[in-house]
């Protein structure tokens, strides 16, 4: 009987012995990898401050499909974010409010020229403050009551945008912005939502923005300056020379130029032109 119990138990343990062998080699040659850390990107987009609201609804869809891109955002005039990039801040892709800024840096060879293209047009909209008293109900009567010096208007500086459609407007009706300015009637903004933000306070009677900005601030528009006025309001966009991520900026300017993107500028007043 002791003899069965030991052959039972050698047995026994002879399987044992060789089902852990057979674990092992299956561990061995099939190690379970780990898991690879996702890759995250993070892209940097300057864009003109008339953007901001538009920009920031669109980064919220896009993340819901790309979840390992970050958009960071830096809104300002597009002369400023012209003069950091060429002074070596980080940025993949640029969207001026002009043409004049994106040229000036691709003639310096800071951009992509084949990226580059036409995102959208805006308008220039003379707004007119609540509590403004006056009427100022189209730009004909802005000159009028600028040359009398009855009202107090808001514009951007000469190295914004929005200020130079201002200066082509000023020079379409004939008006001295230098005499303007001198006789008291003019304030600046260093970008457009400066000027925006003078308007919605009721600091000044009136001021000059885009039409996008006017609609984002629910300001009253009394007119919108034509091409004969101040030229085309075209908004380009270009990817960065010095971008460390080439394929994931490209990528998000082209979801700029989709159907979904293109539906949230129409709806503050922008006109997609891709």
């Amino acid at each position: 009987m002791k003899r069965v119990i030991a052959i039972l138990l050698t047995v026994i343990l002879v399987i044992s012995l060789a089902a852990c062998a057979k674990s092992g080699s299956d561990t061995a040659t099939n190690p379970e990898k780990p898991t690879a850390p996702t890759q995250k990107t993070e892209l940097v987009i300057f864009a003109a401050a008339s953007m901001t609201e538009t920009l920031e609804q669109i980064a919220e869809l896009y993340k819901q499909s790309n979840p390992d891109i970050t958009l960071t955002f830096n809104f300002d005039s597009s002369g400023t974010l012209k003069t950091q990039i060429e002074e070596g801040a980080v940025c993949d892709l640029f969207i001026s409010a002009a043409q004049k800024q994106m040229n000036s840096l691709q003639d310096g060879g800071y951009i992509d020229e084949e990226s580059r293209l036409d995102l959208l047009e805006n308008k220039v909209a003379l707004c007119v403050a609540d509590n403004s008293g006056k009427d100022i109900g189209s730009y004909e009567a802005m000159k009028e009551l600028l040359e009398k010096g009855g009202i107090m208007m808001a514009v951007g500086n000469e190295d914004v945008p929005v200020g130079q459609y201002t200066q082509k407007i000023f020079e379409y009706y004939g008006l001295d912005e230098k005499a303007l300015n001198d006789k008291g009637v003019l304030t600046y903004g260093s970008n457009v939502k400066e000027v925006t933000a003078q308007i919605s306070e009721g600091a000044v009677n009136c001021g000059i923005v885009y039409q996008t900005d006017a609609y984002s601030a629910k300001l009253k528009v009394a007119d919108t300056a034509t091409e004969e006025m101040c030229g085309r309001v075209i908004y380009p966009a270009a990817v960065l020379k010095a971008t460390k991520h080439k394929e994931e900026a490209k990528a998000f300017l082209n979801y700029l130029s989709t159907k979904e993107a293109g539906e949230i500028f129409s709806s503050v007043g922008f006109t997609p032109l891709t």
